[in-house]
């Protein structure tokens, strides 16, 4: 007698962020199609979907939900739950980024959940660097790569997020000049990288005018409405990296500024191959 396939549960982060990303691809859709695509049942789709419209990612409809779109400026997602979603576009972007490393330079790891995946790509290169971050998560993580020297600024931790802000960290990014930045945001909007609250904007624009470069990582949702405080305009960043699920409309509008653009294939995350770069100016 064959043995009945046991369900792989899966995590709460890692279902809500596959029912938003549905509904970002589909539209509104039903309990029973959420349940079909999702593979969770129908009680706890709809224990998710209150939890979501609780937040304020989702209106509810009859018998299911609606994305909320544009997200208010100040809108700021669960830490867990931002780590799940485009969890595949992040991890090429990640992959991506690390290659820009060279040994024995000092970069800063902004507290972002795509610089995360940077971090643990460039991890396995075995590279020695000199590590600055605001990101308690991405700290701890680093602190076990025996070649990196790992440093923190100081500040404030954030009620819900493990990151740093305020001081003595934006002082003291005044007094240091390293290789490179990478950092997430928030929004890219035309000329305007944006986040949705003034102290991380502010902490950022620190980064920003401390590095020798800055590389931005961004998915392609990201390519939307501004949120709260701007921390910078594209004038400042050497490059942009993002997924191939990018419109032509904003690729064509990050191209028309003197900004390095390199696009990275989800369907080929690990080819060599599956990137292209330009720089217009």
């Amino acid at each position: 007698m064959q043995t009945p396939t046991k369900r792989v549960e899966i995590i709460p982060a890692k279902r809500r962020a596959m029912i938003l990303d549905h509904l970002r691809v589909n539209g509104a859709a039903s309990i029973q199609e959420l349940a079909d695509a999702i593979g969770g049942s129908q009680s706890t789709i709809r224990r998710d979907l209150e939890h979501l419209v609780e937040g304020g990612y989702l209106e509810r409809t009859h018998g299911g939900a609606l994305l909320l779109q544009p997200l208010r400026a100040s809108f700021e997602r669960e830490t867990s739950l931002n780590a799940q979603l485009r969890h595949a576009q992040k991890a090429a972007i990640g992959a991506e980024a690390a290659r820009r490393l060279n040994p024995h330079e000092s970069v800063i790891f902004e507290s972002s959940s795509t610089v995360m995946e940077a971090v643990r790509a460039a991890s396995g290169r075995n590279l020695p660097l000199t590590v600055v971050t605001n990101s308690l998560e991405i700290a701890l993580f680093s602190a076990q790569v025996q070649t990196w020297r790992v440093i923190m600024p100081g500040g404030t931790i954030r009620p819900g997020f493990s990151a740093l802000v305020g001081e003595p960290g934006e002082s003291f990014f005044a007094t240091v000049h390293p290789d490179v930045l990478f950092t997430g945001a928030w929004a890219v909007t035309g000329n305007l990288l944006t986040d949705a609250t003034l102290e991380v904007a502010s902490l950022k624009k620190a980064m920003v005018q401390s590095a020798r470069r800055t590389i931005v990582l961004v998915d392609s949702s990201k390519f939307a409405a501004p949120a709260f405080s701007t921390f910078c305009e594209l004038s400042a960043i050497d490059e942009v990296i993002t997924d191939d699920g990018i419109s032509p409309e904003h690729l064509a509008s990050l191209r028309s500024f003197d900004v390095k653009v390199t696009v990275v294939s989800t369907r080929e995350a690990e080819a060599p191959s599956a990137t292209m770069s330009s720089r217009t100016g």
